[in-house]
């Protein structure tokens, strides 16, 4: 009775389509809510090390002297904890994966400095 089972399912697979996909050929669409990366917007970085101190894998490092915010995704957990913690929302959680490598990376991201006569200039019009 066994056999029986294992050869309805055999035939069955022949006439509907695979369960699998090839890869890196093919990707599926990432549905709603899927954690995939961290993605940083720097212009909105004041890298306040929030993210850093909060991350439980200890994957994030904030250099403020050289204004330099670094991951490692294949360290990264995904627990999405940076995101919340960031205070200026500059973080987020972008739903595709993380592109394929043959060895372990780092993404660097160089902050740029704020203007601050622009800012002031912001504020005196704002009044």
């Amino acid at each position: 009775m066994g056999s029986f089972h294992l050869g309805a399912m055999t035939l069955r697979s022949l006439f509907k389509k695979p369960e699998t996909l090839c890869y890196p050929a093919q990707t599926k669409t990432p549905y709603a809510g899927q954690k995939g990366h961290i993605v940083n917007d720097v212009a909105g970085c004041i890298l306040c090390a929030k993210c850093q101190k909060t991350c439980p894998c200890h994957c994030i490092t904030v250099d403020k002297a050289a204004r330099t915010w670094t991951i490692q995704p294949y360290m990264c957990v995904q627990c999405g904890s940076c995101v919340a913690a960031c205070p200026t929302h500059c973080l987020s959680m972008d739903p595709s994966p993380t592109s394929i490598a043959t060895q372990k990376s780092e993404v660097v991201c160089a902050v740029p400095e704020k203007d601050k006569d622009a800012d002031a200039d912001a504020e005196k019009a704002a009044s």
